[in-house]
């Protein structure tokens, strides 16, 4: 009986797994707990794999494949799950990853999450970066945070995505999803325009460009709760990505807009729990007037220390701490902590006598 993708998809749903792969040469692999899995089926062609992704989508999605040899976009599929996709070519051949999207938005307190994530949330304006590498849960971390929103205010919340996602219901605010492509050209454009469609929240799925980081530091300026997420692993390292990305002589201001309009930087990871499962560890810094004043005058290696001080009274938390209290609550080994730590050496010093 010749494979569908219902089969597969229906499989990556049985397994509990995030990601489905399909690469030619190789059975269907999907990802469970982070680790990739291959699946009890026949080796794929290139010819087999184009046939099963062709099937799912449009005419005009296939016309763009073809032509941009990259394709990006989301799906529901069977009421039962949404999907997440990107088609790429490898070696001339059609491949494809497959993301489950839960269809049950979750909460803050669903995830486990910092009760300091309920507070940031209730902020008028500014902005809210959640940063970390692929597969680290920042889309689920954001969109239990707008679900917070949705839950608590009577906001118009836009979001700016590529593909959209997270299709929340309205319950006290009002969402517009904008997806790049199907509703607007680019994230600069959707940016420059949201301002124009009477929003309080804006969320960014990717912050890539300058033109895009300066639409966003000046819609968290001027009155809007702007979300957003970038690929980096520490408060200090978003900071200077964002500062970067610009030239020198631009730089100055870039510090002082993010000096104001910055609200918290949440990096995350999720590492493997013993036993099975995963858990996502926070970092978390919050701007308050020492780390504004280290921003503008381009201190940015000194805020790390400044996260450090009573953590108890200012909601910041850094990954050393947390991932000492998963090793002593037995929740992960020292294995996993050491691997996912971005301060091994603080670590070991920290836990050499547990």
């Amino acid at each position: 009986m010749p494979l569908d993708m219902s089969t597969l998809l229906k499989t990556v749903i049985a397994h509990k797994a995030s990601d489905l792969h399909l690469v030619a040469g190789s059975e269907p692999q999907v990802r469970i707990d982070g680790r990739l899995v291959p699946l009890n089926l026949p080796k794929l062609t290139g010819e087999e794999i184009q046939s099963l992704c062709y099937s799912i989508i449009t005419e005009n999605q296939k016309k763009r494949f073809e032509e941009e040899l990259e394709l990006d976009f989301s799906f529901n599929f069977q009421e039962i799950a949404r999907f997440r996709a990107n088609y790429y070519r490898t070696l001339g051949k059609v491949a494809a990853a497959f993301r489950i999207i839960p269809s049950k938005i979750p909460s803050i307190d669903d995830l486990g999450a910092p009760k300091i994530f309920k507070e940031i949330v209730k902020r008028e304006k500014g902005m809210i970066l959640v940063t970390g590498p692929t597969g680290s849960g920042k889309s689920t971390t954001l969109a239990a945070m707008l679900n917070e929103i949705n839950e608590t205010a009577h906001k118009h919340i836009i979001t700016i995505e590529d593909p959209v996602e997270f299709i929340h219901e309205n319950k006290k605010s009002l969402f517009s999803f904008r997806e790049i492509g199907l509703d607007t050209k680019s994230f600069a454009r959707a940016l420059k325009y949201a301002l124009r469609e009477d929003p309080d929240v804006i969320l960014i799925g990717e912050m890539r460009d300058a033109e895009t980081i300066q639409a966003a530091l000046t819609a968290a300026e001027t009155g809007h709760l702007v979300f957003g997420t970038l690929h980096t692993n520490s408060a200090p390292q978003t900071i200077n990505r964002i500062i970067d990305v610009f030239p020198p002589e631009a730089q100055a201001q870039v510090r002082a807009q993010l000096s104001t309009s910055l609200v918290a930087v949440i990096s995350q990871a999720l590492l493997p729990k013993i036993g099975g499962g995963r858990i996502a560890v926070h970092e978390i810094m919050i701007t308050n007037p020492a780390i504004s004043n280290l921003i503008r005058e381009s201190k940015i290696h000194q805020i790390y220390s400044q996260m450090q001080l009573n953590q108890q009274q200012t909601g910041m938390q850094t990954q050393t701490k947390e991932l000492q209290k998963l090793l002593m609550n037995r929740i992960i080994d020292k294995e996993v902590a050491l691997k996912y730590s971005n301060r091994p050496e603080e670590l070991s010093n920290l836990i050499k006598h547990m």
